[in-house]
């Protein structure tokens, strides 16, 4: 629990989308995403809510207050310490999103396809999947891409 959270009660939400942002405090890939992840929150913000989630037990939560600030995120954040949220969306790296509606998962994977292998980076991503499944959720229209 971080800043008066409780996890279940995030989950529970059905009334809009919810976009958990799996990331780390020293995961430079995470760190480079904080810019779209913060363009797509701003962008979606009315409609949907994002949180960023802390899955590592190492990162505290001064570490996590301070890269919050550092990045200049707006957004919630929680620690998932026990990774109950990995377990239920299935998560497997950093960073990763899951776009849940209560405790259904309707998009788990990446938030576009910058990166083509570990250390290799496009320029710009030819493909923006957490946008498109974002807006097809709020459209009413299936997730092309679940996964």
């Amino acid at each position: 629990m971080l800043a008066g959270m409780i996890l279940s009660l995030l989950v529970a939400q059905a009334d809009r989308p919810t976009v958990y942002v799996f990331t780390t405090t020293d995961c430079p890939i995470s760190n480079r995403y904080a810019p779209e992840i913060q363009r797509l929150a701003a962008k979606f913000g009315n409609t949907s809510k994002f949180v960023l989630v802390y899955p590592v037990p190492g990162d505290s939560p001064d570490m996590i207050r301070a890269h919050h600030q550092k990045f200049g995120y707006s957004t919630e954040y929680i620690r998932d310490a026990g990774q109950a949220l990995v377990k239920q969306t299935g998560v497997t790296v950093t960073p990763e999103v899951a776009v849940m509606r209560g405790s259904l998962v309707l998009y788990r994977g990446r938030i576009d396809d910058r990166y083509v292998e570990l250390g290799k980076e496009r320029p710009k991503p030819t493909t923006h999947d957490l946008e498109d499944a974002l807006s097809a959720v709020l459209a009413g229209t299936p997730v092309a891409v679940k996964e």
